[in-house]
């Protein structure tokens, strides 16, 4: 029968074994492989080498999962919600707006972060209305005034005088 702290130590393995398998974040993978090379007995330096981590990161890791447990070492910590709302929230949103150019209205991007604003109840960048209309396909056009090498009225009129 193993000691105690060997059938501990083996029962973290068959754990991040199976956490790893069960993974599918890079991030995560990262950090797990850093422990299982830990358990399997290499240093520090060669854990580096291998994960391309610093070895003082591999440092930071292996404490952190002493401390924290393997549970909570191997959740996905990033959080970063690129997507306030769901696609079909987003594009419900979008149709209000498709019905309001069908009859004629122009609509702009203000307009549609103002209708999101409200919808989430906080504002929202600038950056996520502009992502949001690529992602659904879908195109504000708006006309120029005037061509932007347009001549100036004095210089029109002049050009129109005959001599």
């Amino acid at each position: 029968m193993l000691p105690e702290y060997l059938a501990e130590k083996e029962l973290a393995y068959r754990m991040l074994m199976m956490l790893i398998k069960a993974n599918d974040r890079k991030r995560v993978d990262r950090r797990l492989q850093v422990i299982k090379l830990h358990l399997d007995g290499m240093r520090n330096s060669d854990i580096a080498r291998k994960t391309d981590y610093s070895r003082a990161r591999v440092g930071q890791l292996i404490k952190e999962y002493s401390e924290q447990g393997l549970a909570e070492f191997a959740k996905h910590k990033y959080g970063g919600n690129r997507q306030a709302l769901t696609f079909a929230q987003e594009a419900a949103i979008l149709r209000e707006f498709e019905e309001e150019m069908s009859q004629g209205k122009v609509v702009t991007a203000a307009l549609i972060k103002k209708r999101f604003d409200e919808v989430r109840g906080k504002d929202t960048g600038r950056g996520y209305v502009y992502m949001l209309l690529k992602r659904h396909d879908f195109r504000l056009c708006v006309p120029r005034g005037a061509h932007p090498k347009k001549a100036s009225e004095a210089e029109i009129e002049a050009s129109s005088r005959c001599i």
